[in-house]
C-alpha cells in the first residue's frame, strides 16, 4: 500500500460499534462464514446483516454467496479499499490517543 493508503482518517461508517467490530473481526482473516461473524459478535442475524449491507454498500465488505453439501453459505472478507479505510481509522484512534499525552 503507498503512504497515502496508509494515511490516519476519521471513517463515521466504519466507527458504530458493531461496524468496526466487523472490521476488526475481518482484519487479520481472508474470509469468514456470516454464522461464525455473527457468533462471534454475538449479534442476531438481521443485525449483522444491517451492518454487513452498509458496508457493502460503501464498498468495505465482500458478501459471496455459496453452496456446498447442498446447503447456502455466506462468505464476507474485507476488499481492498475496506481495509485501507479500516487501517485509516484505526490509525486516525492512535493518533487521538496520543494527543492525549
Amino acid at each position: 500500500m503507498s503512504g497515502s493508503a496508509n494515511a490516519a482518517r476519521f471513517d463515521e461508517l466504519i466507527h458504530a460499534p458493531v461496524r468496526l467490530r466487523i472490521c476488526a473481526s475481518l482484519g487479520p482473516v481472508q474470509w469468514v462464514e456470516f454464522a461464525q461473524l455473527r457468533d462471534a459478535l454475538g449479534v442476531a442475524d438481521s443485525v449483522l446483516s444491517k451492518h454487513l449491507k452498509q458496508l457493502g454498500d460503501a464498498g468495505y465488505v465482500s458478501i459471496d454467496k455459496f453452496s456446498k453439501l447442498g446447503r447456502s453459505h455466506t462468505r464476507v472478507s474485507l476488499t481492498r479499499d475496506g481495509r485501507i479505510a479500516y487501517v485509516g481509522h484505526v490509525a486516525a484512534l492512535r493518533q487521538m490517543l496520543d494527543s492525549r499525552d
